[in-house]
Order: structure tokens, then C-alpha cells, then sequence
């Protein structure tokens, strides 16, 4: 599954409007979802015990 997923994010990061997005957004998007991500794992995982 995981080779599924990096071989979707190739597609997306090679097509033409996405790349340029990235390239431009890329420093404060890629952060922005990445501690998304996080804070969804740590809050479905039950980190804060609420």
C-alpha cells in the first residue's frame, strides 16, 4: 500500500499545476498538513485522553 500511495504523490507532484502550486506553496503547505496529520493521530489514538 505504501508504494500505491508514493506512486499517486509522483503523479499529483509531476502534473504541471500541482507542481507549480508546490513550488510556490510547497514551504507553508506541506508543514500546514503534515501537523494536521499529526494532530488527527494523536487525537484519534487517544494521546490526550479525553
Amino acid at each position: 500500500m505504501v508504494a500505491v500511495w508514493c506512486f499517486a504523490g509522483r503523479l499529483f507532484a509531476s502534473h504541471p499545476l500541482i507542481a507549480r502550486s508546490l513550488s510556490r506553496w510547497g514551504h507553508v503547505i506541506v508543514p500546514i498538513v503534515l501537523i494536521g496529520l499529526g494532530l488527527i493521530i494523536l487525537v484519534e489514538g487517544g494521546a490526550f485522553g479525553l
